[in-house]
C-alpha cells in the first residue's frame, strides 16, 4: 500500500455513466476490482473509494464516485491500492462479465486483459456502455443462464444488499459450481480501508463473515455460495 497525490484531469459522461480520469503515480493505480481511498479536501472525515475502470495516459480512468462533486484540476490525496481484486485465469478463453444491478463500470477493466489473451468476452448488463471494443458481445440479464453455461470464467458486480438475489439467479447452475472459475465484486461502504476493522463492510459468507475492505471487495464464488 502506498500514499501519494493525484489530480482529476477530466470528467467523462458516457450514456449516463460517469467516469473520471485521474493522474497519479503508476504505483498507485489499482488493478481491476481493487480500489483507492481518495480524500478530496472537502472537509469530510471519510475518504471516498475509487475503482479502476480503464487505462489512460498518466494514470487511469475510474468509476466516478456518486457522492463526490469533483471538477478538473482538483487535487486528491490517495491511499492504496487496497483490497483483493479480480484474478483473471491465464487459461480463460470464454469470459463473462455480469453487472447485476448497476452499470458495468467496475468490470470494464477486465476487457482488455481478456482480449489480450485471446478470450471471447460477453458483457451481461441491462446497461450498454458506449465506446465498447467491437470484440465485446453485449447481452441482457435475461441471457444470464446461457452465459453461465458458456463461460469458463465469470466476474460479477453486485451491491451487498442484492447478494441474495445473485445467489438465487445462479442457484443450481452446475457449470458455475463445478467448472467455472467465478468471482464477485461486492459493493459496500469501505470507509476505513482496512485500518480500523470497523465492520461496516462485513460480508456474510457460507458460515462466517469477512471484511470487504481488505479480504475483498472481490470474493470467489465458492466463498459465497
Amino acid at each position: 500500500m502506498q500514499t501519494g497525490t493525484g489530480q482529476v484531469l477530466e470528467l467523462i459522461l458516457e450514456d449516463g455513466d460517469r467516469y473520471v480520469r485521474i493522474s497519479c503515480s503508476p504505483h498507485l493505480i489499482p488493478a481491476p476490482g481493487q480500489y483507492l481511498l481518495a480524500n478530496d479536501g472537502s472537509g469530510s472525515p471519510l475518504a471516498i473509494p475509487v475503482f479502476y475502470s480503464d487505462s489512460a495516459p498518466q494514470g487511469f480512468i475510474a468509476a466516478a464516485p456518486a457522492t463526490a462533486d469533483w471538477s478538473p484540476g482538483l487535487l486528491l490525496h490517495l491511499r492504496g491500492p487496497l483490497g483483493r481484486g479480480f484474478s483473471l485465469p491465464l487459461a480463460a478463453r470464454r469470459v463473462g462479465l455480469v453487472a447485476l444491478d448497476d452499470a458495468p463500470v467496475r468490470l470494464r477493466g477486465l476487457i482488455r486483459p481478456a482480449l489480450k489473451q485471446d478470450a471471447a468476452v460477453v458483457l451481461v448488463s441491462n446497461t450498454t456502455p458506449e465506446d465498447l471494443l467491437d470484440d465485446v458481445e453485449v447481452q441482457p440479464l435475461s441471457s444470464l443462464s446461457d452465459v453461465l453455461e458458456w463461460a469458463d470464467y465469470v466476474a460479477f458486480d453486485v451491491a451487498r444488499e442484492n447478494l441474495q438475489e445473485l445467489r438465487e439467479r445462479v442457484r443450481n447452475r452446475s457449470r458455475l459450481a463445478a467448472r467455472t472459475d467465478a468471482q464477485v465484486l461486492i459493493r459496500t461502504g469501505i470507509p476505513c480501508g482496512g485500518i480500523a476493522d470497523c465492520g461496516v463492510c462485513a460480508v456474510t459468507l457460507k458460515s462466517d463473515w469477512k471484511l470487504a475492505c481488505k479480504e475483498g471487495p472481490v470474493f470467489h464464488w465458492r466463498e459465497l455460495d
